[in-house]
């Protein structure tokens, strides 16, 4: 079971972060968070830039391996299990945590075959039709792209490539998915047509996402993280968690007076 930071509400956890301290070489970029991620909830990260939001989201399915100087202390779970494990495979951890990016990046391929690809390279062997019209139903874009999907994804709008996006990670049937501000590059009709997508996503899996939005933050998440940044010496941001509770308590009444002052826009 969870319980958050400051209040007594509890729930399965899915996610959870014991004492994680990310660096890249020798640099201590985040450090000491603890966090426990609910199941089938919207968990929002907020908090100016570089106060390591991103980076820990990326912690979750294992993407900042990708990255040569990376590396990683404390524990990382999914379901009490260690991610980073000797014997975990990153691929197989990004089939169970998927991730939606900044931008809408469809691959160069029809709207059919950018949900079937990964399917496909992942041994999927049910009805692949069915498979497509499910996750597009899932995204809320069946309707708008049903005659065409034969067309390529690149000539959608953006705010339907960035549906089309998680409609293809969906479809590889994570538990939780990743949306690492999945809404900065889009139009407020489509950024609302994605916030109304990710209520609806949260009956069938666990959201983390990162948002610059406060406004988006109040309005999808059921638990929101403040992360804040220190100054260290070299003239470095170091990242760390400030404060984690259900929203409604982060953005009423937090506890901390950082938290306060960045919710309120008084800085970030």
């Amino acid at each position: 079971m969870v319980y958050d930071n400051k209040t007594a509400n509890q729930t399965e956890t899915v996610l959870q972060a014991e004492n994680v301290n990310v660096y890249y070489g020798d640099f201590l970029a985040v450090k000491g968070i603890y966090l426990n991620i609910p199941k089938n909830k919207v968990t929002a990260f907020i908090g100016p830039s570089g106060c390591g939001k991103s980076t820990l989201l990326r912690c979750y399915n294992r993407l900042n391996d990708l990255i040569p100087i990376f590396r990683l202390s404390g524990l990382v779970t999914y379901r009490n299990q260690n991610l980073y494990g000797k014997d975990i495979d990153p691929v197989q951890v990004r089939r169970k945590i998927g991730m939606v990016f900044q931008r809408p990046n469809p691959f160069p391929k029809s709207i059919y075959d950018n949900i079937a690809f990964g399917a496909k390279i992942n041994g999927y062997k049910g009805n692949m039709d069915e498979l497509v019209e499910k996750s597009l139903r899932g995204a809320a874009l069946w309707d708008e792209v049903k005659d065409k999907l034969k067309q390529s994804g690149l000539a959608l709008s953006g705010g339907q490539q960035q549906r089309l996006c998680i409609a293809r990670t969906i479809a590889l049937q994570p538990e939780v998915v990743l949306m690492d501000e999945p809404c900065s590059a889009l139009d407020p009709i489509s950024t609302l047509k994605v916030e109304e997508l990710i209520h609806e996503l949260k009956e069938n899996y666990t959201i983390v996402i990162v948002t610059h939005n406060m406004q988006q933050a109040s309005r999808v998440a059921d638990y929101t993280g403040f992360f804040n940044v220190t100054e260290v010496e070299g003239g470095n941001r170091q990242g760390y968690l400030a404060e984690y509770a259900p929203t409604e308590q982060i953005f009423q009444n937090p506890q901390e007076e950082a938290t306060q002052q960045y919710v309120s826009g008084r800085f970030g």
